[in-house]
């Protein structure tokens, strides 16, 4: 199935112009949210950290308002932590892919870019919670870059 495809029984909900879509990996789950949105950072507190798997979260702040499931909204699960002000974390139950959530003040829907399937009209343009990056971290424009799988070593 791929990300556009339907699961049998669900009516998709075609995006509008002027909207970004994003979907999870096994394709069950759709969104939209309106491009006119105003931050997109990367966060690298531990919570983050954690949801992701990764270094940091590269995450955009969508006005409720402006966001839309498209498909397979009863896919979608939350964690919110319960000790959290802010964080919380949404996923499809059936492949577990990152998925947006609303925050606990309900001001804003934080989209995980890693699920979107449209460019964004919008670039990263702040890093957060930098003190608390891992200490493991390295900057990837400072490693040695591969288009594909890098040579196996040989000895």
């Amino acid at each position: 199935m791929s990300a556009t495809d339907t699961m049998p029984g669900q009516t998709e909900v075609a995006p509008g112009p002027g909207e970004t879509t994003g979907s999870c990996l096994c394709g069950a789950v759709g969104f939209a949210f309106s491009d006119t949105f105003g931050i997109f950072q990367y966060c690298f507190c531990s919570r983050c950290r954690k949801a992701t798997g990764s270094a940091f979260a590269a995450n955009m702040l969508v006005p409720p308002e402006a966001f839309r499931w498209t498909r397979g909204e009863d896919l979608v699960g939350t964690f919110p932590l319960a000790d959290a002000r802010h964080f919380a974390t949404g996923f499809c139950k059936s492949c577990g892919s990152a998925l947006p959530w609303r925050g606990q003040t309900g001001r804003a829907v934080v989209v995980p870019a890693g699920a979107l399937d449209d460019v964004p009209p919008l670039r990263p343009g702040q890093n957060v919670h930098v003190a608390s990056r891992a200490p493991w971290y390295a900057e990837p424009m400072e490693l040695p870059s591969f288009d594909h799988l890098p040579p196996k070593k040989r000895g």
